[in-house]
């Protein structure tokens, strides 16, 4: 801020002293001029000669600046000096009103040219009129309206860095106050800061906090991770080594047959398990990172349906796929969408009725659906669908289905949808339209 008053500062001592210059020049100038005009109408012709009688107006003008001294000289058509001083210059422009700058002895002076033409029997011709006076009186002048102007002006800069040194300091009050609850908080301390601020610096603070946002739920999702990996994964680790032990230790073959198909269905159970569980930390992940494009709900559910097609067709579950003609555009990430959907297609599989469609629809928003001919979840697993490990997980289901298509649904805007139809029941992602 002082740099900036600094070069304003300069910028207008500059401009001051330049017009301090012009406007004394213009006010002195005119005095040449009146001057050089008194003369020149005093000049009268009688028998054929220019005859000057030097008017004392004109010197009065001058008089106007009494510290200066003046030069003058009136020139005949003939170029011979009629009177003044011979060494008073002439303009080397033509013009019947000429400015220049010249010398008075020692001195540095300004010269005015008035020229006045005559047109009589026995004279003819142009008369030139010169008149010269130094400088002092202007140089005072300037001095003096650069002086009352830089006072002026330096009084009103004054008056704005004050103003502006109390903007600044009530806008950056709020800055010392935010760093001190920053650095009082606990490490673990994400919420957001609640601190009243300017506009200047609220974008700052809302910036602040939504950053933090994003790194709680970053924070959350790994303890979530964390948790889960202990609590969901230690039963059936234990169960599978138990089993495979007994199955180590059993003479007879049929029995162990069944030991080891037992092992094999818990892995399996188990690897569906982990999967979801990371799926779901990759999701909450890539909510804040992954960038968005334009997206085809379509091919959303076709990725789905060729994903399921060939296990559904093993188990004799019907899958249909319904899709539109025209594009249905959303603006998203790819494979969190693709995870939704196969996790909501999945969900239809294990836990409802065939015959299973999958399916997008077009309207005000972008719907992709997933139907079946079951009674659908229960109630509490349709009121809270990002509930983790929720409803029966006996088919073999990691219980993160909903939760994962609920956070994808979160993520870009958008919400789960669940209802009845007439022949069955109907699971949705809803999402806003792009185009």
């Amino acid at each position: 801020m002082a740099a900036v008053l600094v070069a304003g500062g300069v910028i207008v001592l500059v401009a001051a002293l330049a017009y301090g210059r012009q406007a004394a020049r213009e006010a002195y100038d005119r005095l040449l001029v009146g001057a050089a005009s008194d003369i020149a109408e005093s000049i009268t012709v009688r028998d054929g000669e220019a005859l000057v009688d030097m008017p004392i107006s004109a010197f009065e003008l001058l008089a106007l600046a009494p510290d200066d001294r003046i030069s003058y000289r009136v020139v005949g058509p003939d170029g011979q000096t009629l009177t003044g001083y011979d060494d008073a210059p002439l303009p080397t422009e033509k013009g019947d009103v000429v400015f220049y700058d010249g010398v008075f002895g020692a001195e540095p002076a300004r010269y005015v040219g008035v020229v006045r033409r005559f047109a009589e029997r026995n004279f003819s011709g142009t008369v030139e009129i010169i008149v010269g006076q130094t400088l002092r009186a202007r140089r005072e002048l300037a001095r003096d309206i650069a002086q009352n102007a830089l006072i002026a002006l330096g009084a009103a800069g004054a008056i704005m860095a004050l103003f502006a040194w109390l903007v600044m300091r009530s806008a950056l009050i709020p800055l010392p106050r935010i760093g001190s609850a920053l650095r009082q908080r606990d490490p673990t301390d994400l919420t957001p800061i609640d601190l009243s601020a300017p506009s200047e610096v609220a974008a700052l603070v809302q910036s602040l906090n939504g950053f933090m946002a994003r790194l709680d739920r970053q924070m959350t999702s790994n303890r979530n991770l964390i948790g889960d990996a202990a609590h969901q994964l230690r039963t059936p680790v234990a169960a599978i080594r138990a089993q495979a032990q007994l199955a180590a230790e059993e003479p007879d073959g049929e029995q162990r047959a069944q030991m080891v198909a037992r092992i094999h269905d818990r892995a399996v159970s188990l690897s569906h398990l982990l999967d979801q569980m990371l799926n779901h930390a990759m999701i909450i992940h890539r909510a804040d990172t992954a960038p968005r494009d334009l997206v085809d709900l379509r091919d959303i559910a076709v990725e789905a349906f060729e994903a399921f097609e060939e296990s559904a067709q093993g188990r004799s579950n019907e899958v249909a796929l319904d899709i539109p003609d025209g594009p249905v555009m959303v603006r998203g990430d790819i494979m969190s969408l693709t995870e939704a959907a196969k996790n909501l297609l999945g969900n239809a599989l294990h836990h409802g009725q065939p015959p299973v469609r999958i399916g997008v629809r077009n309207g005000a928003r972008a719907i992709l659906w997933v139907h079946d001919e079951g009674a659908g979840p229960p109630s509490e697993i349709m009121a809270d669908p990002g509930a983790r490990f929720a409803g029966d997980r006996s088919k073999g289901s990691g219980g993160l289905g909903l939760a994962i298509a609920h956070a994808v649904a979160a993520s870009h805007a958008g919400w789960m949808s669940f209802s009845a139809t007439a022949d069955g029941f109907e699971a949705a992602l809803d999402l806003p339209r792009d185009g």
